[in-house]
């Protein structure tokens, strides 16, 4: 994961001061320099085999941990180990919010998919809605519904796409590198969801607009995500949706 590993190198170390691992969010929260971030990424959870190995072998001891080596967990082949560095790695981002815009990846869709075929790896709930205006939208899912696309059809579907937005998730599960290299260099590529990552290094790894997730209440999105709470709960809780543009 050579891009996790530039967007680590650019990142400032911290207190880790709460972790978190509900059932569908993970949430780490950091103080760095005195402030603290909290940074938000999907849980992914192992199968559990019955052998007595635990998910999280440091698990009530992160928080003596330092930020950055919560993050390094981001590498690590195992679910939910991998949950708990993205959002670590979420958390030491500094804030750019002079390029934040109050714009979800909903309306970066529709804006430059109109007329043209679009690519949306991850099943969204605005779906429907951008289907109607854009040229044409095919999902690749890895466990897709009728109408949907199978992810080892990924190949043919991206390479043809003028848009291709790709769930933040595929950092997550480690996907990510594999897709953006069936990208056409003509395309406009998205990188969505709350996992991610809002930093500018991505646009040096083929991704030209990043659209995430900021957030505003710690306390209420930690009680929320640790209560099992979905995305639309934990935005309501203390979570804003932006879209982050070039300097």
């Amino acid at each position: 994961m050579n891009l996790l590993h530039d967007v680590m190198n650019t990142l400032p170390d911290g207190r880790v001061v709460d972790v978190r691992i509900g059932l569908h969010w993970t949430c780490v929260v950091v103080e760095v320099n005195g402030e603290r971030r909290c940074g938000l990424a999907s849980t992914l959870a192992s199968n559990h085999p019955h052998t007595g190995e635990p998910d999280v072998p440091e698990a009530g001891q992160l928080e003596k941990m330092s930020g950055l080596e919560l993050a390094n967990f981001a590498l690590e082949d195992r679910f939910p180990q991998t949950s708990i560095g993205m959002a670590a790695l979420n958390a030491l981002l500094p804030k750019r919010p002079e390029l934040y815009r109050e714009l979800n990846a909903e309306e970066v869709i529709t804006q430059h998919g109109a007329g043209k075929d679009v690519a949306l790896i991850g099943h969204f709930p605005f779906i429907d809605r951008a289907r109607e205006k854009v040229g044409s939208l095919t999902i690749v899912e890895q466990t897709p519904v009728a109408g949907e696309v199978h992810t080892s059809q990924a190949e043919q579907v991206l390479r043809k796409a003028d848009v291709v937005a790709i769930t933040a998730m595929t950092l997550v599960n480690h996907t990510f590198d594999r897709l953006i290299q069936f990208c056409s260099p003509d395309a406009f590529v998205l990188l969505l969801g709350p996992s991610t990552p809002l930093s500018p290094v991505l646009y040096d790894h083929g991704i030209d607009m990043l659209s995430g997730s900021v957030v505003t209440n710690i306390e209420a999105v930690l009680q929320t995500a640790s209560q099992g709470g979905t995305f639309r709960q934990v935005h309501r809780a203390g979570v804003n949706l932006v879209t982050m543009v070039t300097d």
